[in-house]
């Protein structure tokens, strides 16, 4: 494949590795600087790329891979606002529609309803309902076997029903 070919295909995929980005690091800038990163090392291994197989599954594997090495084992340090203080975490879903503010609190409830579930079966989840990958392609992102992936999710959307069994109810609260 042609380095200008394969840049056009692999820009194609940026804003689905973004929200992947902003995802695992929960943070804007770090999410930033994860796709760049990304990108950098899918143009420098470029060659290893074999036409035909999944642009866009080969450049989520490269980002979860960084995001593993770089960012997950680095302490982190709450980020500073142009005000002096801590930012607070960036939303999963930075660019879902604007909504009413009954839709906007049940995005927020579901969202910290992911949080609280563990990082090896939110991942799947994400990358199977939310960016639409085939569980052939979370495998290899994921770096498992396909009934691996399923038994992840499947355990994901069993926490998120035990997080949301109330949801709904009268009297309902919030979650934090």
């Amino acid at each position: 494949m042609a380095d200008d070919e394969f840049r056009q295909q692999a820009l194609q995929h940026l804003d689905a590795l973004h929200n992947l980005a902003v995802y695992l690091t929960r943070n804007g800038s770090e999410a930033e600087d994860l796709v760049q990163e990304t990108y950098v090392r899918a143009l420098r291994f470029s060659h290893r790329f074999q036409p035909g197989t999944h642009l866009r599954a080969w450049m989520f594997q490269i980002l979860r891979n960084t995001f593993l090495t770089f960012y997950r084992l680095r302490e982190r340090e709450p980020a500073l606002g142009e005000a002096g203080v801590a930012d607070g975490p960036a939303p999963m879903f930075h660019d879902a529609p604007a909504q009413d503010g009954e839709s906007q609190s049940a995005h927020m409830d579901l969202e910290g309803a992911l949080r609280r579930i563990p990082e090896e079966f939110r991942t799947p989840l994400m990358l199977a309902e939310i960016e639409g990958l085939s569980l052939d392609d979370v495998a290899r992102i994921m770096d498992c076997p396909v009934g691996t992936v399923k038994s992840r999710i499947f355990r994901a959307k069993e926490r998120l029903r035990s997080l949301l069994k109330d949801y709904g109810q009268p009297g309902h609260e919030r979650a934090p």
